[in-house]
């Protein structure tokens, strides 16, 4: 049979509300009634039920986390960020959805069912209407892609205005034919870099060439589909923007492919700053979010709110930086 906390209080010749208070470290016991009680516990085996307690609590000290994709490595930076921010006293479950609002609606039960305490989607194909009604009664936020209507504890960047610094950039180089590689048109953000796009030709006095806008998915293939049909034009693009890393990476490989070289012949422009735009060669020119920093502010706000019963419920917008590397030697 199992050993109990009423055998280890037996054998320490001590209550079980003191073996109790030693294994939760919640009130002071003396330090040799704490030494009998861990040798009595070494020496029976026992092995504390922590979810049966955090059940009967009505906690499990788990966060959910909802990522679209494991394909961009630029959510590592916000899950190292949502750890850190957690860490001692909660863990982090991670979960991807792969955009499929099925598997995303099936996830919520961890919500319902109390499997988890909180929940913060890095994007998400819930409505303003869903995540309103939910937000009243549980512990979610966003982090890095807002819902239009959301009344909820939302950080991003301002991705109109990063959109429009990185036209302007390349537009400040020199170039009057900017290609933007876009992905999901359901996506806040990708809905946003392609207005500050636009606004930046506008406020320029570029006429906008819709046959210089590519919409595809955040998939690899994409990038080098929307680059190939983009340089297949009459009158190819000088320069690109894309709207992720994935999609410049890919456009820089499928620049190779035709013999040309970006930030020479060609000049490619990401969005995120992931480990990719760090490592690759050449060096990603890229508009940097602060993951790291999004993902943490994002995490301590949403435990303030569980844990004191704060309200941050407003949309906080951390900053960008535009990063110059070798594929787009912008103001060169």
């Amino acid at each position: 049979m199992s050993v109990t906390i009423k055998d280890v209080a037996k054998a320490a010749g001590v209550s079980v509300a003191t073996v109790s208070r030693v294994l939760n470290n919640t009130a002071t016991v003396s330090e040799a009634t704490t030494e009998l009680v861990n040798t009595a516990i070494k020496e029976l085996g026992y092995s504390p039920n922590f979810l049966g307690r955090n059940l009967r609590k009505c906690e499990t000290n788990m966060i959910l986390t909802v990522i679209p994709s494991i394909e961009h490595t630029f959510y590592n930076d916000i899950i190292r960020g949502l750890q850190d921010a957690a860490a001692p006293n909660y863990d982090v479950l991670i979960a991807t959805t792969n955009g499929n609002i099925n598997l995303e609606i099936r996830l919520l039960n961890m919500i319902y069912n109390k499997t988890v305490d909180g929940a913060v989607f890095l994007g998400t194909r819930l409505d303003a209407a869903t995540i309103n009604s939910l937000k009243d009664k549980y512990n979610i936020a966003l982090c890095c892609e807002r819902v239009e209507g959301a009344d909820i504890l939302t950080v991003t960047v301002d991705d109109c205005k990063a959109g429009f610094d990185a036209a302007e950039a390349l537009i400040n180089a020199g170039h009057k034919r900017i290609g933007l590689i876009s992905a999901d048109k359901l996506a806040p953000s990708s809905i946003d870099r392609e207005k500050g796009y636009r606004l930046a030709l506008e406020k320029h006095g570029i006429e906008i060439d819709e046959s210089l806008i590519f919409h595809g998915s955040y998939e690899y293939s994409d990038g080098i589909k929307g680059f190939n049909k983009l340089l297949d034009l009459p009158d190819p693009p000088t320069a690109v923007f894309c709207i992720s890393d994935l999609l410049a990476i890919a456009s820089i490989k499928a620049a190779e492919a035709r013999g040309l070289t970006a930030g020479k012949d060609i000049d490619i422009m990401g969005f995120d700053n992931s480990l990719m735009a760090r490592v690759y060669t050449p060096g990603l020119t890229t508009i940097a979010q602060p993951g790291y920093d999004m993902g943490y502010r994002v995490m301590k706000c949403l435990l303030d709110n569980m844990l004191n019963n704060a309200e941050h419920t407003g949309h906080v917008i951390m900053a960008h930086t535009l990063i110059k590397r070798e594929s787009a030697l912008c103001g060169k």
